[in-house]
């Protein structure tokens, strides 16, 4: 069995999912999502397997763009046998199709195990700071919406098993803001 190595910080990407302005505090805060890039299951199954011995393929299947992950699983032992593994993608907000095509990849990558450790991250949810954050109007409930284009990172990233055990995220002057 193929045993893909966990995601290190530096190959974790963090943004914001969500604004949510505090219930009584005035505050807003930001919920952020961890993930990796296409690049990064490319760069780990070439490490692992390598590059001849493993290969992908997309199919419409009812509109949908699936993405099939085929590895040599005796890549090892000199023969060929070939595993697929496949999943669906969603479109991007950037290039659709290119979105949806990257995004059927990772998940294919997510069933071979590649970043599923992303899975058990904790709720990551911190207080913005003035400047990292500004107003956009109102929902359609008259409450209002905010926008940010703050950046964070993955400063650091701990495992137990299969599990986040700890993460730490820091802002772009190097500010720790959520580590649990």
């Amino acid at each position: 069995m193929i045993k893909f190595r966990k995601l290190t910080a530096d190959e974790i990407e963090c943004r914001i999912q969500q604004l949510r302005p505090g219930k009584k505090d005035g505050k807003v805060y930001a919920l952020c999502l961890l993930y990796k890039d296409a690049r990064c299951d490319m760069r780990i199954l070439d490490e692992t397997v390598g590059p001849d011995n493993w290969q992908r393929r997309h199919d419409e299947h009812k509109g949908n763009l699936f993405c099939s992950v085929g590895v040599n699983v005796n890549y090892d032992k000199g023969g060929e046998r070939w595993v697929w593994k496949e999943d669906a993608g969603a479109e991007s907000n950037q290039d659709a199709e290119k979105g949806h095509a990257s995004d059927s990849f990772k998940r294919a990558c997510f069933n071979w195990g590649i970043g599923r450790e992303l899975y058990t991250a904790p709720d990551i949810f911190f207080e913005l700071k003035e400047g990292e954050y500004f107003s956009d109007g109102t929902d359609r409930n008259g409450k209002p919406k905010y926008k940010s284009y703050a950046k964070f990172r993955v400063a650091a990233i701990e495992y137990e098993g299969d599990a986040i055990r700890r993460v730490a995220i820091e802002d772009s002057k190097g500010n720790v803001r959520f580590c649990k």
